[in-house]
């Protein structure tokens, strides 16, 4: 019932910069946060960023200073500007959200994920 769309992966060059949208659509009621984590090859999935429905943001370590979430509530998209990127950025990047049907429960659904390669 619920859907997300990752967009705007891709290659690019060590330094450069990218732009990820996730578009939640479906049976939502609420949207609480959104959130963005990366997988890459052998590795355990990485928390990159969350958003909660006020606007507070969270960030991972290896992404502060060159990352930025945001989200629009009346779209229901979350962004991930990735600013500064470094080859180590390269991984498959699945968005997150913790939303509601209706006021009772919380659930948790994740999207396809979208792949982006920083060449050095």
């Amino acid at each position: 019932q619920v859907q997300l769309v990752e967009s705007g992966g891709g290659l690019v060059q060590a330094g450069g910069s990218l732009r990820l949208s996730c578009v939640a659509s479906g049976s939502i009621f609420r949207l609480n946060a959104m959130g963005w984590y990366r997988q890459a090859p052998g590795k355990q999935r990485e928390f990159v960023a969350t958003v909660g429905s006020g606007g507070t943001t969270t960030y991972g370590d290896s992404v502060k200073g060159r990352f930025t979430i945001s989200r629009d509530n009346a779209k229901n998209t979350a962004y991930l500007q990735m600013n500064s990127l470094k080859p180590e950025d390269t991984a498959v990047y699945y968005c997150n959200v913790k939303y509601q049907r209706s006021s009772l429960f919380e659930y948790d659904h994740w999207g396809q994920g979208t792949q982006v390669t920083v060449s050095s």
